[in-house]
């Protein structure tokens, strides 16, 4: 048995084995990954990409999916605009959203990373600027980046997770995955 799969997870893929949605079938984890016994150490959203984490081991999954043990997780946040000193602060202090205030995160402007195209692309405005950031955080709330970035005034357009912990997607390409 695997002890650890990264798997760069594509975007529009569900971070589940079957889909339980309406026809048309989505793409999910069995697509990519036909390994026996594992499964998904947290979600990713079908929207975001990057790296999810698959174990068979029940107290690994629990450590990394559980918010208890605080492990961080680092995001390459495409934002909306230009965020400026004042909004990356609000990100680093905690930002407050309805279902409470989030505990603080790394925030810094980064240039753009080299990542693959996204399939489909990102909206491009002439009019309307955006920037990257890198956000880590030590909790795991649904949707919890892109409420952060929106409630500092910066909607997210593009979420890759890029690391757990000491996992990264470095050298993992989108539909890939390898043994940690």
């Amino acid at each position: 048995m695997l002890g650890l799969i990264l798997f760069n997870k594509p975007y529009g893929v569900l971070s589940q084995f079957t889909d339980r949605g309406d026809e048309p079938a989505r793409a999910t984890l069995s697509d990519y990954v036909t390994v026996p016994g594992v499964y998904p150490a947290g979600r990713l959203d079908r929207d975001s990409e990057g790296l999810l984490l698959l174990t068979g081991d029940g107290r690994l999954q629990a450590q990394i999916a559980d918010p208890r043990f605080k492990m961080a997780k680092t995001y390459l946040v495409q934002v909306e605009g230009e965020p400026d000193e004042a909004a990356l602060e609000r990100l680093r202090r905690g930002v407050m959203l309805k279902d409470g205030l989030t505990r603080p995160a790394a925030a810094r402007r980064i240039p753009p990373p080299a990542l693959w195209p996204r399939d489909p692309p990102v909206r491009f405005r002439k009019s309307v600027p955006d920037c990257w950031l890198e956000l880590t955080i030590r909790e795991g709330r649904n949707r919890q980046v892109r409420r952060m970035t929106a409630a500092a005034g910066h909607p997210t357009l593009r979420l890759v997770r890029w690391a757990i912990g000491d996992w990264s997607l470095e050298g993992i390409t989108p539909g890939e995955w390898r043994e940690a």
